[in-house]
């Protein structure tokens, strides 16, 4: 029987070669927002390695929107140039070049993992964290800004930005970071979102800026293009946000033309209570693809290439995303297709592998 994890999958106008796809994962090496060879390897590896789709890791819509200073962005137009080469070179490969847009929020103005993940303070090349509301994600934090009218303008017009040079760098996928408790996710929980205004208080208004931003894209990326979004499905937290909701969203998202929900969990608040294991997360990705139509991509704690084929072969989701595994094993592509017994075409460089 013929592998459904190797079997195409078309979204519009993309053709993906398989159903493997490689998450947004930082690196934390760029400088000032650029791309250099550090992801040129990263991501031109895992395309060489058999995954029909390759999404950038989160990169920032504006300079504030950075997690930290080693972020990726596309806040202007000199940054284009090192991701057009990259994404050259993933297309040469038979795969598919994506992107994330993300605004960080409150979660911005971070140290890299490896030097302990903290604030970067202002005075040390930091920059002051915006957010739905004057809360912190952690107590000991320094308190966000919370957007006025303006910010949030602004916000909604440097993800239209970022997405026309996300379009001139060669990307072929888009998606929209609406989860782990970066900015779109802190406005959707109630858990970080206290506003009065238009913006919070009820679902519709908490909604409201993930669904300008969508409109904000698909005003500069073309219909023909596939464009994702990616949510947490649950905040894990007692009055946050929820799988109930995300199938709401996830209802209205398809009928505003998304093509695809990418979807994980977690990441807003540090009081979250997670059960992690295998397919932790799988249940949300079927329950948003079954009760609403919309294609899913499942993420989470998938490893191995029978894990992942089930995953597809009994309608769970519609796309599988690597993470961690990927980093593992860069050749992630040929080795399931190797375990699967999926006639795939290699890399010439590597077919003296294949038997």
């Amino acid at each position: 029987m013929s592998s459904q994890l190797f079997s195409p999958l078309q979204i519009k106008s993309i053709t993906l070669k398989n159903r493997i796809a490689i998450s947004p994962m930082c690196q934390y090496s760029a400088h000032d927002g650029f791309a250099n060879d550090w992801h040129l390897v990263h991501l031109g590896s895992r395309a060489s390695g058999g995954a029909g789709l390759i999404i950038q890791e989160a990169t920032s819509v504006s300079p504030e929107g950075r997690i930290s200073p080693g972020d990726l962005g596309l806040w202007k137009d000199e940054q284009i140039e090192k991701i057009q080469q990259i994404n050259q070179f993933i297309i040469s490969q038979n795969s598919i070049p994506g992107i994330q847009l993300a605004h960080a929020g409150r979660k911005a103005s971070a140290a890299s993992p490896w030097n302990g993940g903290r604030k970067v303070a202002k005075i040390q090349d930091g920059w002051d964290p915006v957010a739905p509301s004057a809360v912190a994600y952690h107590d000991n934090e320094a308190i966000p800004i919370a957007l006025d009218q303006t910010g949030i303008q602004k916000v909604v017009s440097d993800f239209k930005s970022a997405t026309k040079r996300a379009l001139q760098a060669g990307f072929q996928v888009m998606e929209i970071h609406a989860a782990h408790g970066y900015l779109l996710h802190q406005f959707l929980s109630p858990l970080s979102n206290f506003r009065t205004d238009e913006y919070g208080g009820s679902f519709e208004n908490r909604i409201r800026l993930t669904l300008e931003v969508v409109v904000a894209v698909q005003a500069e990326w073309p219909e023909n293009l596939p464009l994702f979004v990616r949510i947490s499905a649950t905040d894990w937290a007692e009055g946050g946000w929820n799988a109930a909701e995300s199938v709401q969203l996830s209802k209205i998202l398809k009928e505003k033309g998304v093509d695809l929900i990418d979807v994980s969990s977690g990441g807003l608040v540090s009081h979250q209570q997670i059960p992690l294991g295998p397919n932790y997360q799988v249940p949300f990705a079927e329950s948003i693809k079954k009760e609403t139509g919309i294609r899913t991509g499942a993420v989470g704690l998938i490893t191995v290439a029978a894990q992942a084929e089930e995953i597809v072969a009994s309608g769970k989701a519609d796309l599988v995303l690597f993470a961690r595994e990927s980093l593992r094993n860069p050749n992630l592509g040929l080795t399931f297709a190797h375990d699967l017994k999926a006639e795939i075409e290699w890399p010439k460089q590597y077919e003296r592998a294949k038997k």
